[in-house]
């Protein structure tokens, strides 16, 4: 028998979140959860969809990798000059969402976005491998190119530029750093019955509440 979409359904009974298992603060809770992340998850655990919105109110949602996170924010790197790019420097809000379906977990963040320092992107861009950083100056990212063989005669010609020099950062390419306002933490519990704790900042404190499912 066919199933239906509508029949697809599980049931989440690996764990639970309860207040007593979260901090005061975030960052701590979701340090661990990403720990547990990349040693359950089986590919790009740092994945997350990023969102942001045009100029005429459309939203944008995209896959990207997370590259870092500390207390101050989650940083990610892209071309200034793409669609997501020109968006977020235009209108400085977004939100990111992670999924771990191994662990039964999500974990929604909004809040403005910031550019990194030229030093931070500059530290990233030439940790990359060299096809990365050639493959950042070879892409006019979000543009309509007339095909497959202009990208890889663009790349030849990039390649053929560096052949004997390290590539520098393009100025176009970057990072940005997702500052939050809201982080929630959703642990999926039977019936669906799921355990959702947010915290938002108020006031520059973070208060920690218990959303319904």
């Amino acid at each position: 028998m066919k199933l239906s979409i509508a029949d697809m359904r599980r049931n989440y009974t690996r764990d639970g979140l309860l207040e007593s298992q979260a901090p005061d603060e975030p960052f701590a809770l979701f340090g661990t959860w990403f720990s547990q992340a990349v040693e359950v998850e089986s590919t790009e655990p740092n994945a997350m969809m990023l969102a942001s919105v045009d100029a005429a109110g459309q939203p944008h949602l995209r896959t990207l990798l997370l590259k870092g996170f500390d207390a101050r924010g989650f940083v990610f790197f892209t071309n200034y000059q793409s669609a997501k790019g020109e968006q977020l420097l235009a209108h400085p809000l977004a939100a990111m969402t992670f999924w771990w379906p191994d662990l039964e977990r999500q974990v929604r963040i909004e809040g403005r976005v910031e550019q990194v320092s030229g030093e931070e992107s500059d530290v990233y861009y030439h940790s990359r491998p060299l096809g990365s950083r050639l493959g950042a100056w070879t892409s006019p990212q979000s543009q309509v190119i007339s095909g497959r063989e202009a990208l890889e005669q663009r790349l030849a010609a990039i390649e053929a530029q560096y052949a004997d020099s390290a590539p520098p950062r393009p100025a176009h390419w970057g990072g940005f750093r997702l500052v939050p306002q809201m982080i929630e933490f959703w642990q999926g519990r039977p019936s669906r019955l799921h355990d959702r704790l947010r915290y938002r900042l108020d006031n520059g404190q973070w208060l920690r509440e218990r959303l319904a499912p």
